[in-house]
């Protein structure tokens, strides 16, 4: 079976995309999955994502790491599949993404994308635990997956390989585990981060939902104030907007680029 395909980024946070409205992608083989996604053998992405039908939004995503689990969203991959969705014109300029963390809604704004996030959810703010022997303090919120968000002295010289991986399978996050954002405020409206991502298992250049709750829990803590610039790895420049409210927060959105690369045809 041939399979066309494209490979599409967000603020280098790369891709691969599939047209799956007749359902026809092999969903189950996880192995062959993991091995288009390796950057050895494969096309080489940090998710591959499908576009399906919905019933209840102009389109369903479904987004798998690269290890072949499928996970409920990401944010640079749904500002993506939102633009592949309107070229293909399976939806208008405005749309509705129906995800397993719920109906989100995109808009395209010329180079970039606007992505209505869902409400963040399962807040813990001043929690501490100890990693590679310090004790790091640490904000956690769902920005539609699990993001523990950390403040360094020092973020360029921050080991994020090693503490990340010890963040992402603490017990304080079992059992699903977590990604983990290590964060300096470089601004009343500005931050930068670092981002280990669970299923990528590494440092990726930047994490949609990752930047979206770094600037949350940066806001809730009263470090910065929306809306936020949050400076990725990759040196994009991406923003999240939201209101403040007692019991969190809400109408969050992220604004950012969603760029093609190439096309191709996958073999399966």
């Amino acid at each position: 079976m041939k399979i066309p395909f494209w490979k599409m980024h967000g603020a280098s946070n790369d891709f691969i995309l599939v047209d799956d409205r007749k359902k026809n992608f092999p969903i189950l083989d996880k192995n062959w999955i993991a091995s288009i996604a390796c950057r050895r053998t494969g096309v080489g992405s940090e998710g591959i994502i499908l576009i399906q039908p919905s019933g209840k939004a102009d389109f369903r995503m479904r987004f798998f790491n690269p290890d072949g689990r499928e996970v409920e969203m990401c944010g640079n991959g749904a500002r993506c599949v939102a633009r592949l969705a309107h070229d293909l014109k399976a939806a208008t300029a405005k749309m509705t993404i129906d995800t397993v963390a719920g109906i989100l809604r995109a808009e395209i704004m010329g180079n970039n994308v606007r992505l209505w996030m869902t409400s963040p959810k399962d807040w813990r703010l001043n929690r501490t635990l100890k990693a590679a022997g310090k004790t790091l303090k640490y904000g956690f919120v769902n920005t539609g997956v699990p993001h523990a968000v950390i403040e360094m002295k020092d973020l360029a010289r921050c080991n994020v390989q090693r503490l990340g991986a010890i963040v992402r399978y603490h017990r304080d996050f079992k059992p699903a585990g977590t990604n983990a954002n290590f964060i300096s405020i470089i601004g009343p409206r500005s931050i930068r981060i670092r981002t280990y991502e669970r299923g990528v298992e590494g440092e990726t250049l930047a994490c949609g939902t990752g930047i979206t709750a770094s600037a949350l829990v940066a806001a809730k803590m009263g470090k910065v104030k929306p809306p936020v610039k949050v400076v990725a790895a990759s040196g994009d420049v991406l923003t999240v907007d939201f209101h403040l409210t007692d019991d969190g927060v809400e109408k969050v959105s992220l604004l950012g680029p969603a760029v093609h690369v190439f096309q191709g045809v996958l073999e399966y």
